[in-house]
């Protein structure tokens, strides 16, 4: 289908967005650039969808996913984490493999002079957001709420995604099942709840790199985490936010933004920080800018080949 549709028309180059079986089979002489965010090896036995997979269909993956990465020109990751994946799993060579962090998904970004005015607010807003619970780590937030309650700090947790198991409640926990960043109205609620946010808390059990750490640091939020896959590469201890240990719990957790939250000139230095990594590297006009460059000289090199035959 894909070269059906190519056939008898002109490119210069293919961009594929996570489009590994397209380009798996197809065969064309056009340039083609590949971004993605994980490699399968990454993605088995650490994602549960992806876990207690069928022998044969898990190399069935991996034969495809490696027929797409040398068809590629390029593979552009989102991560060194996946990309470094692909060098090392895959073998592909490393000089067509590039780690370019992904921007924030949101159309309206607030000004530098907007986050450089933000203050803590009255009371420690965290915000979790994430379409799994248990993945994204929504019992450890939940953990982190009470135990901020039980060391005296006023707290509120704000969940947007997901809903929480049945039972499990607060009278200061909000949870806001859903919202559409497709529709105008839903998508500026999204905004609200960053310029309100004191913290991001994501305990991730299983990820790549999210896309709320770039949205987040657009608002000067600081990010909490946890060390998992593609994580520590886009937060920076005392820069953007926290990487804590995967095995840590809501105390620890709650320590870590405690101690933040009461030392407001450390808090503002990391909410200058943060949005200098959003406006850094966490936006899609540097994804953009490193993009137009591999295109420029791959283009380049296309073209000396022409003149030379």
């Amino acid at each position: 289908m894909t070269a059906q549709r190519l056939a008898g028309r002109h490119f210069d180059v293919i961009v594929a967005p996570d489009c590994v079986p397209q380009i798996a089979c197809l065969q064309t002489d056009i340039p083609i650039l590949l971004p993605l965010d994980v490699t399968f090896r990454l993605q088995h036995n650490y994602y549960p969808e992806y876990s207690h997979l069928f022998a044969f269909s898990a190399r069935q993956a991996e034969l495809l996913e490696q027929a797409a990465f040398h068809h590629a020109s390029h593979l552009l990751f989102s991560s060194p984490w996946a990309a470094r994946s692909a060098i090392e799993d895959y073998g592909i060579e490393p000089e067509k493999v590039h780690a370019i962090f992904w921007g924030a998904n949101l159309d309206h970004i607030p000004s530098r002079e907007q986050v450089r005015a933000k203050q803590p607010s009255g009371k420690c807003r965290l915000l979790f957001i994430g379409v799994d619970w248990q993945r994204k780590g929504g019992n450890i937030a939940y953990e982190t709420l009470l135990q901020l309650e039980a060391m005296g700090i006023e707290a509120e947790l704000i969940t947007c995604g997901t809903t929480p198991p049945a039972g499990l409640t607060h009278e200061r926990m909000t949870v806001i099942p859903f919202l559409d960043k497709n529709d105008e109205r839903e998508a500026r609620e999204i905004e609200k709840l960053y310029a309100m946010a004191d913290f991001l808390i994501l305990p991730t059990r299983a990820d790549c790199v999210p896309n709320v750490f770039g949205e987040a640091n657009a608002f000067g939020v600081l990010i909490i985490t946890a060390n998992t896959g593609g994580v520590a590469s886009v937060v920076g201890d005392g820069e953007n936010g926290y990487v804590l240990p995967f095995e840590v719990r809501g105390q620890t957790y709650a320590q870590v933004i405690a101690d933040l939250y009461r030392d407001e000139s450390r808090y503002l230095r990391l909410v200058h920080s943060s949005r200098a990594a959003f406006e850094e590297r966490l936006n899609w006009d540097a994804w953009g800018i490193a993009v137009k460059n591999i295109l420029n000289d791959m283009l380049a090199e296309k073209n000396e080949m022409q003149h030379v035959q």
